[in-house]
């Protein structure tokens, strides 16, 4: 007991080992404080995807895993998006050229809700029709991978932009027909719905507590 007669919370605390989703190989993502497994669920971890495969090529991803279920002293997560550093972003820029953004909602063939963010980067500056076209294929190639991709399928095609068959490596063999690129990248994932008994609910994961206080 803390002075004063004020218990110390803290010593209270149980610390709880989190865990990647399987297709991340159930990897140990760190540990978390809480004094009621409850308070855990929706919490929200942060790692990078070199922190997983120990490959440094990969220390630019980042990887947002959130928690939603907890047994005994470990705590599940879900995949809850992914976004690139914005240093490396940056660095991917140059004058005199072209940087082309997609933002498009897809939905993979087990009833995932993904909005996807491409990026391309040209070589030299094109013109407005030629952004539209590239834009157009970066479209059809995720909305179609996405179609006939798992969830899991798909967050690999996503995040594993160096293997053969990625997203950003069938965009950047199509889209260079159109106009040079230096370089094709997804940017950014963002979970928005999930499969429920009555269709697609929204991808909100929310503590027992919470509920009970609602």
């Amino acid at each position: 007991m803390a002075r004063g007669g004020i218990r110390d919370t803290w010593k209270l605390k149980k610390w709880y080992q989190v865990v990647a989703p399987p297709v991340f190989g159930n990897a140990f993502l760190g540990t978390t404080p809480a004094d009621d497994p409850d308070k855990l669920i929706g919490r929200v971890m942060e790692v990078t995807l070199f922190d997983i495969t120990g490959d440094y090529s990969y220390v630019h991803v980042k990887l947002y895993f959130q928690i939603v279920k907890v047994e005994g002293d470990t705590a599940y997560t879900r995949f809850k998006g992914h976004e690139l550093l914005r240093d490396y972003i940056r660095s991917l820029t140059r004058r005199k050229s072209s940087k082309i953004t997609g933002i498009f909602n897809v939905w993979t063939k087990d009833g995932y809700g993904l909005r996807v963010t491409a990026m391309a980067f040209t070589r030299y500056r094109c013109k407005t029709s030629q952004k539209k076209a590239i834009r157009k294929v970066m479209h059809e190639i995720i909305s179609q991978k996405a179609q006939e991709s798992t969830l899991d399928e798909f967050i690999q095609l996503m995040v594993y932009s160096d293997q053969e068959g990625s997203l950003a490596q069938l965009i950047e063999e199509r889209a260079r027909k159109i106009y040079p690129l230096r370089k094709v990248e997804i940017a950014k994932s963002k979970l928005l719905w999930v499969p429920g008994p009555n269709g697609p609910e929204k991808a909100v994961v929310v503590s027992p507590l919470q509920l009970k206080r609602a």
